[in-house]
């Protein structure tokens, strides 16, 4: 069945594209939702004249996905999670965790706009991929630590700062002659 896209639809394509799909597929999800439209001359009329409407409400879009990129770049995640002796979870981090997270922190984001490398197992340092809007997107870090622990990037900020400070308290050699 030809359908005619009214907006972009992950894994298919962007607006304006004709392009052909299941039947169930077009019935079921795209025409209800309103994401497409059949593949007549009517319709193709209704899409011309829809357009200019449509860029107005893309530009609204991106400009409110750059600015929820803006603030989720200073953003680290940090979990704490029981660990056995080889630094291997009792569980996982997944991205239901890391939006249930974003959501305390005050960011509405959808589960299924998180990609992760691979469900994290294991404690340390990883990334998540947030996809805000289809052509913005911004990286997450995420520490994972065990209770109690400080994530790794303070703790080497705090022993940088134990050492500076040891240096300048130490008294100064003096040579002897």
């Amino acid at each position: 069945m030809k359908v005619v896209l009214n907006d972009y639809v992950e894994h298919l394509g962007e607006r304006g594209l004709t392009v052909d799909v299941k039947p169930g597929y077009a019935r079921n999800y795209l025409l209800p939702k309103g994401l497409a439209y059949l593949d007549t001359p009517g319709n193709r009329k209704r899409f011309a004249q829809e357009q200019a409407n449509w860029q107005e409400m893309d530009l609204k879009r991106r400009a409110a996905a750059e600015a929820v990129r803006a603030q989720l770049e200073g953003v680290e995640l940090h979990f704490e999670r029981r660990a056995g002796e080889k630094n291997v979870l009792f569980g996982s981090v997944t991205a239901s965790d890391i939006a249930r997270e974003l959501a305390s922190k005050g960011f509405e984001l959808e589960r299924k706009r998180i990609h992760l490398d691979g469900v994290i197992k294991e404690l340390g340092n990883f990334e998540a991929k947030a996809q805000i809007h289809h052509e913005i997107s911004v990286t997450i870090p995420i520490h994972v630590t065990r209770p109690g622990e400080m994530p790794a990037p303070e703790a080497e900020e705090l022993e940088a700062k134990a050492e500076e400070q040891a240096e300048e308290t130490a008294p100064e050699a003096v040579e002897v002659s």
